[in-house]
């Protein structure tokens, strides 16, 4: 999963997170983070408080930190076979050259072997080549009003461009798709489906003086 600049790190995140969820079945209960120390700083992590909206109990979510890529590596490998771990996320902050097209496919066939899967977060509109089935390009969407409280922001909401795509037998999707989805709090919900991106809203003048509660209803809508 990309993100183009290190402030959509949050859309990134919640989109992972919420695709890793969908993994929590069975005896699989179990979510690993990791990062490499010296990013912990500029990366961050995940809030505790904030899982529960995602349906992901805090002591579901293991936090781990190595020291350089190639432990960091070796983590994702070793947890993917694991039963309990319904899904692996990888934060990498900067273009790791250590993340070639050979750890890609390794991660690949070990993912595909053990039936769970390794989302990776990457940032940057570099694209270095890889054997990973789906790659995403994830961005914040407006969200829509609260159907309780028109002045409240809505419900989590993402921009999301599916960049790669394989088939069955490893064949490429014919063409690219561009999401619009919502999380309702048991999974993503597509809100729109189209081929081109979203038109740049266009603001009004800025008002001159105070304005009524409902223009920020009304901009809080806007997509």
């Amino acid at each position: 999963m990309f993100a183009d600049e290190q402030r959509a790190a949050g859309a990134a995140l919640g989109f992972a997170l919420g695709m890793a969820r969908s993994h929590l079945v069975g005896g699989r209960t179990a979510i690993l983070y990791l990062e490499l120390v010296s990013e912990v700083q500029e990366v961050g992590m995940p809030y505790a408080h904030g899982l529960a909206s995602y349906g992901i109990d805090p002591g579901q979510l293991v936090i781990g930190r190595a020291a350089n890529p190639a432990l960091l590596f070796w983590a994702i490998e070793e947890a993917i076979a694991c039963r309990s771990v319904a899904a692996v996320i990888a934060d990498l902050a900067a273009c790791n050259r250590g993340l070639d097209f050979t750890t890609s496919r390794r991660l690949s066939l070990r993912a595909a072997a053990a039936g769970t899967s390794a989302l990776l977060l990457r940032y940057g509109r570099e694209r270095e080549a890889s054997s990973a089935q789906l790659r995403w390009r994830v961005r914040p969407a407006p969200s829509r009003a609260d159907p309780y409280d028109q002045s409240a922001p809505g419900r989590p909401r993402f921009l999301v461009d599916i960049e790669k795509r394989r088939l069955g037998g490893g064949r490429p999707a014919p063409d690219d798709t561009t999401l619009i989805v919502d999380w309702t709090g048991h999974g993503f919900v597509a809100a729109q489906n189209r081929r081109q991106p979203a038109a740049p809203h266009r603001w009004r003048t800025a008002p001159s003086r105070p304005q009524p509660a409902t223009l920020g209803d009304r901009l809080s809508e806007a997509s």
